[in-house]
């Protein structure tokens, strides 16, 4: 099933191909979702001469309370990894929902979600920012707590001709970031529980996974269910090798969309539970492997050569898979009786905030 499906024009098609290829694949995965999911144009981005669209993907339940997690990608148009994985993973449902039935009962309890690429025209143009010089992820209208530890990357106000540019104060979000904060009130405000998973690269040479505050260095609220995961994360892919930790554990920034919208949802003192997550595949690696790469704007985020894209690619559905379950299942890891008796709260305050129990 479809709605509100808006695909480009002919005559930008072999132009999308060459300079947009992400977006082509989403359109045609678009195509093959007819009686299993439902794929909705939460956006047309006017931009460069031609419409860019911004789709999501709705899979399982129809129940709006029943748990969800929603796979999130190409906040940053450099960072196309996040938008492949993404992909990559939307590839692997389409073709399980039309045999699995373990799949198939699955999502019969859950709700599982994708916005694959939430910046196309950024992408489009090789930017980090959309096409009008502001970077997403400052775009938020919350301020930091404190002055970023890194000034410039902690989102600024100066120039759109600088990175991390936050936009013009006062200004309405940009149409992006509009986008994702419709899809995320719309698909996991109402459910009981949820997890977003918002796929980034950059910054070292491991894979992160940071939770809120980027604005504070204030405990996040969910703090035990977060230590909880982990926790189940550590025993069900004990070879992992993702750092979990809070984001303001490595810079403090103002606008970020995670913060402001779990903000909100606190704001609306529901009963229920969004842990938002950041991966961020950690692309120091690729450059070390090949320090070429560090003359190419996409070479600094992502695996240029084929064979290291595609073990990327492959090597983070464990985790994807991983958190569907983890959400499914929330009541029986994240039971909170059982987090308080087993004291996750302070032992999560020592590992993170080096607080003493």
């Amino acid at each position: 099933m479809m709605s509100n499906l808006k695909l480009p024009t002919v005559s930008t098609r072999l132009d999308l191909r060459r300079r947009l290829p992400e977006l082509v694949e989403i359109e045609e995965l678009a195509a093959q979702c007819a009686g299993l999911g439902v794929v909705t144009t939460e956006a047309v981005i006017a931009a460069h001469g031609q419409d860019f669209p911004v789709y999501s993907f709705a899979f399982g339940s129809q129940d709006r309370a029943a748990p969800a997690v929603a796979f999130i990608g190409g906040v940053h148009g450099l960072e196309r990894v996040g938008t492949n994985v993404a992909i990559s993973y939307l590839k692997m449902v389409i073709e399980l929902l039309a045999w699995d039935k373990g799949l198939q009962h699955l999502l019969g309890r859950c709700r599982l979600l994708f916005l694959p690429l939430v910046n196309p025209a950024g992408m489009y143009a090789k930017t980090r920012a959309n096409a009008r010089g502001v970077d997403l992820m400052r775009n938020a209208p919350i301020d930091a707590e404190s002055a970023p530890n890194l000034p410039l990357l902690g989102g600024h106000r100066r120039s759109p001709l600088l990175p991390w540019y936050r936009g013009e104060a006062g200004a309405p979000m940009e149409q992006e970031a509009t986008a994702l904060e419709q899809f995320v009130r719309r698909e996991l405000f109402s459910s009981v529980f949820s997890i977003a998973l918002d796929m980034h690269s950059g910054f070292g040479l491991v894979d992160r996974l940071w939770f809120p505050f980027a604005y504070s260095r204030r405990p996040f609220d969910h703090l035990a269910m977060m230590y909880a995961l982990k926790v189940r994360l550590d025993r069900g892919l004990p070879n992992h090798f993702y750092q979990v930790e809070p984001q303001s554990l490595k810079y403090i920034t103002h606008g970020d969309l995670w913060d402001y919208l779990f903000l909100a949802l606190r704001a609306e003192r529901r009963p229920v539970a969004m842990l938002p997550l950041t991966l961020e595949m950690g692309s120091w690696l690729w450059i070390k492997k090949n320090p070429r790469q560090m003359f190419s704007a996409l070479g600094i985020f992502n695996p240029v050569l084929p064979h290291r894209l595609q073990r990327t690619l492959r090597r983070h559905h464990a985790l994807l898979d991983f958190l569907l379950r983890a959400a499914v299942s929330h009541d029986n890891w994240g039971d909170p009786a059982a987090m308080a008796a087993a004291d996750y709260g302070n032992k999560a305050l020592a590992l993170w905030y080096n607080a003493a129990i």
